[in-house]
């Protein structure tokens, strides 16, 4: 919940440039009410539009929510769906996780995915439990060409906004044994196809470390995203 779009519209013009000759994939998931202007100013470049979640539902009583069919008519073309401030906060569960990604596959969405575990669950030694139980219910009707049009993000809790960092080992562990639980499900092909990113804390200082581990595909950027200069060193540490 940040930049108004006025404020938005500042960031991404500063953006622009500074990623124009990138080879890797940049992706915003900006505010509703920044979407218009975001689609607007990326069209022509190389930067990708996608929103912070959508409902389950094409339309209906449900005051407050956006339908997929909605985004889509705004210019996205990806929605981040089970974010960890949405289950900590708003009662996202592992079946209204996949709710919301089937409903944004099928408006033509691509949907990318959070899951990781709580401090509490690591501590506890129930990380492996906890991310095998997410991608086995949060994926449970999520067909293989449906996969292949989504993305995971693994966003262990108690690194978001913490200012702690999973180490470069602790991430592509986690995403290397998260690709193994996906290849149980789908395949070695499948699983080695799918793109993971790692969240949690990731910023100017540690992107390099991270991104050069073999399982972790990508970066889910947090803090370091509202400041141009601070996303796209991100963008070309890899």
């Amino acid at each position: 919940m940040n930049k108004t779009r006025a404020e938005a519209e500042t960031l991404i013009r500063e953006l622009i440039p500074l990623v124009a000759d990138t080879r890797n994939t940049v992706i915003i998931c900006v505010p509703y009410t920044d979407l218009q202007v975001a689609a607007e100013l990326t069209r022509g470049t190389n930067i990708h539009v996608g929103a912070q979640n959508c409902h389950w539902k094409e339309s209906g009583a449900f005051t407050g929510e956006i339908a997929p069919s909605m985004l889509r008519e705004s210019g996205v073309e990806y929605v981040v769906i089970g974010h960890s401030e949405r289950r900590t906060y708003f009662g996202e569960t592992d079946a209204t996780v996949l709710a919301r990604a089937k409903a944004a596959l099928a408006a033509g969405l691509k949907p990318i995915v959070c899951i990781g575990e709580t401090l509490q669950e690591r501590n506890d030694g129930r990380t492996e439990e906890v991310l095998t139980r997410q991608v086995t219910e949060g994926f449970k009707d999520i067909s293989e060409e449906e996969l292949s049009r989504m993305i995971v993000a693994y966003e262990p809790v108690w690194a978001i906004g913490t200012g702690v960092t999973a180490t470069d080992e602790q991430a592509n562990e986690a995403i290397g044994y998260i690709r193994g639980v996906f290849a149980r499900k789908y395949g070695k092909a499948a699983a080695d196809a799918l793109y993971i990113q790692y969240g949690g804390s990731m910023n100017e200082g540690n992107a390099a470390g991270l991104l050069a581990m073999s399982d972790v595909d990508g970066g889910l950027i947090g803090g370091a995203s509202l400041v141009a200069s601070k996303f796209a060193a991100i963008v070309h540490a890899h």
